[in-house]
């Protein structure tokens, strides 16, 4: 029987199809976004302990107190937001399902979600599903920053949300605080909702403060801000994420995730909960970890003949490899894993259209070992 696909435009994510061309052809991978050493063993030993204690069922379906409660006080310590564990705090089965939750929750058919290019692969897939429309705007290069006028000129009546992505992911760039206040001009008065996507908020570099819109008392009225353990402690496979909004978010939001996934890995919920109470140095301390690595690998890109743009937070390097091949993106890196043995993601796959750039994104959340070896065949090209 024919079946009329709900995703036309949707086939495997670039991630994957990377991933396995890497194996396929031994080359070191750079490209999909997880780390290749272990979470804290201290927190490995916690998620034992809770299996061995029999936490194997079901976890409440909005997370443990004990873990919203740890987030409530982490989010009070670091933005200065106090927030309700009770109402105010959602744990996920990682950050994408709590981004769909939240834009299946708030976005009705016919309505209008604004995304900026290159965007993460997964938001318009969501939005399509709810017959909705994404509407693209392209940042601006090199800098990634977000054109706000544009911002202004899109917004119509059918405008219900604003997805920002800060630390952005492909490009690293950060949101300020002026920005902030741009974006509360433009939704103030208005029905839309805020949905931040801040899963690299510990990953920001050279002293900045990461500027979560949860310290923007305004956009925390009415935004839902989503965040990552996975990214935060190297556990991406646990699929841990949470979300914070009002009470009033929080409950269209619960109402959707009760249904998507119900609940989350319970033992994990036990570990982070624990783990966050004893060793909050470990999120304090990790912009310098990244950052060390983060200048390591573009010392040892130097040689390359790769153009190194600036990295303000996440764990990705942008490079120009312009100088090397005059080719699109998805076509270098095919060429790139099987001739420079070496997995990279294009930036096609985060835009609506082609973005005419010869950039292409590398992580850096690597051991030195791995980073080594990936520069060495980099400087090669």
């Amino acid at each position: 029987m024919p079946i009329e696909t709900k995703l036309p435009k949707v086939g495997t994510t670039i991630f994957s199809v990377m991933s396995q061309l890497a194996l396929e052809h031994k080359a070191v991978n750079l490209g999909q976004g997880f780390p290749d050493y272990e979470p804290p063993l201290a927190l490995r030993e916690a998620v034992t302990r809770a299996m061995s204690d029999g936490c194997n069922q079901y976890a409440p379906g909005i997370g443990l107190a004990s873990l919203r409660e740890q987030i409530a006080l982490k989010t009070m310590r670091l933005y200065g937001r106090k927030v309700d564990p009770a109402t105010e705090v959602t744990v996920t089965s990682g950050a994408t399902e709590a981004l769909f939750a939240a834009i299946a929750a708030i976005v009705r058919a016919g309505e209008e979600v604004i995304v900026f290019d290159p965007a993460y692969d997964s938001y318009e897939p969501a939005i399509e599903l709810q017959g909705a429309r994404a509407v693209h705007i392209p940042l601006t290069v090199p800098d990634f920053s977000i054109d706000w006028q544009r911002v202004r000129d899109a917004v119509t009546p059918r405008t219900r949300m604003i997805l920002v992505n800060t630390p952005h992911n492909p490009s690293g760039a950060v949101l300020s605080a002026s920005d902030l206040d741009e974006l509360a001009e433009i939704v103030r008065d208005t029905g839309i909702v805020v949905l931040s996507d801040e899963v690299y908020e510990h990953i920001v570099y050279d002293g900045a403060l990461h500027q979560s819109v949860l310290r923007h008392p305004e956009l925390a009225e009415r935004s839902i801000v989503v965040s990552s353990f996975g990214k935060t402690y190297h556990c991406t496979g646990w699929k841990v994420g949470y979300a914070v909004a009002s009470a009033a978010l929080s409950a269209e939001f619960r109402k959707v995730h009760q249904y998507l996934t119900f609940c989350t890995f319970h033992p994990a919920q036990v570990a982070f909960a624990a783990f966050l109470a004893s060793h909050p140095e470990h999120y304090l301390e990790l912009p310098a970890f990244y950052q060390v690595k983060r200048d390591r690998f573009r010392e040892l890109l130097k040689p390359s003949r790769l153009k190194l743009l600036d990295v303000p937070g996440g764990y990705f390097q942008l490079v120009d490899y312009s100088a090397i091949r005059d080719e699109d993106d998805q076509a270098f890196c095919q060429w790139l894993v099987v001739h420079g043995g070496v997995a990279a993601i294009p930036l096609t796959p985060f835009c609506e259209t082609p973005p005419g750039t010869r950039l292409l994104r590398l992580c850096f959340a690597k051991n030195d070992a791995t980073l080594e070896a990936g520069a060495e065949r980099l400087c090669r090209l």
